[in-house]
């Protein structure tokens, strides 16, 4: 690990140079004492940095093979519920065993993502926790430039060459849509979160054309609304969605906090659930048993599953046997939301 790590850097400092244009002494100057180059060249030099994917520091974290005990998590963002919910899981289990986290948000960005994670490989740690499985093509170069152990967390993708843990989101959201459609519903809605560089968004909207295709239902443009995790913009989806000369009698949602939006609206509206209006969710939070009409969605053990990325780094740090793709089991918790159709008059 050290020799590659060392390897790495110094065939990354001449890279730079090369970029740059100027010696090797040079590209040290500008980074460990800046002050001494010019400011044109630490721009020259820096974006070299950029273009090649250089990590100054990342040889001291290898020094005579000590580890910093410490792992780097990147989600989109701290907003989001499940997100919270995962990380003090993770957190909690890493103080447990003597490690430490360090957590960087990207915003759904994968250009952020891979700044963020340059950022704390130089830092030292020894392995990272990304969120789902899109990431830039540089990020994963450098991870295995740099040899650093990681793990994608949310998404089961055992076709894929990479550490996952996580559901099925796609067979989890082909549950939920055949849940109303086995209840006899056949005008079908769906809000979900924004899939641009949200692979966890994009493979439940796949589940829910899955089902609905499946059964003969119509794809309906005009029924499929993407919008970001906010309580606001769910209502908004609901709100137009509600106001269609033929809306739909059910609506599936990527998670339950548009849900909550859409539940939320429907009784804004004059619409009462699930008599008018059937509503899905997605993740299982604590609210959601806690409406009224408490919620139907697809319950996925986050504490448990983000637990489990934190101990495959740890064990694979500590040289033991690995599991590189572990499913997590996801459940249909029926509740209020749901009914069949209301019959026409």
């Amino acid at each position: 690990m050290a020799f590659a790590s060392e390897k790495a850097s110094k065939q990354g400092i001449r890279a730079v140079a090369a970029q740059a244009g100027v010696s090797i002494a040079t590209v040290s100057r500008a980074l460990n004492t800046p002050d001494t180059v010019s400011a044109s060249l630490r721009a020259r030099i820096a974006q070299a940095v950029e273009d090649v994917g250089y990590i100054p520091h990342a040889p001291a974290r290898a020094l005579s093979s000590r580890r910093s005990r410490t792992l780097g998590a990147i989600v989109p963002t701290i907003d989001n519920t499940m997100f919270a919910r995962g990380i003090a899981s993770l957190q909690k289990y890493l103080s447990s065993v003597g490690y430490m986290l360090f957590l960087t948000t990207s915003g759904y960005d994968l250009d952020v993502e891979l700044q963020q994670a340059r950022s704390l490989i130089s830092r030292g740690v020894d392995g990272l926790v990304l969120r789902g499985d899109c990431h830039h093509d540089a990020l994963r170069k450098m991870l295995a430039d740099y040899q650093i152990p990681f793990i994608n967390v949310g998404v089961y993708r055992p076709d894929r060459p990479y550490p996952c843990v996580g559901t099925d989101n796609e067979g989890a959201a082909h549950r939920a849509a055949s849940h109303v459609i086995e209840l006899g519903h056949k005008r079908i809605g769906i809000v979900s979160a924004l899939q641009r560089n949200n692979d966890r968004a994009g493979a439940r909207v796949a589940g829910f054309h899955r089902a609905l295709a499946e059964n003969k239902l119509p794809i309906r443009p005009e029924w499929h609304v993407e919008v970001p995790y906010t309580l606001d913009d769910a209502r908004e989806a609901a709100r137009y969605l509600l106001s269609l000369k033929e809306r739909p009698t059910a609506v599936v949602c990527g998670n339950d906090v548009i849900a909550y939006g859409v539940l939320l609206e429907a009784e804004r509206s004059g619409f009462a659930v699930p008599r008018d209006l059937s509503v899905v969710g997605f993740d299982d939070l604590d609210w959601s048993r806690h409406l009224r009409p408490s919620l139907t969605t697809i319950q996925v053990p986050t504490a448990a599953t983000w637990q489990r990325a934190g101990e495959y780094l740890v064990r694979h740090l500590a040289g033991e046997q690995t599991i590189m793709h572990h499913e997590v089991d996801y459940s249909l918790i029926v509740r209020e939301s749901t009914a069949p159709p209301r019959s026409p008059k």
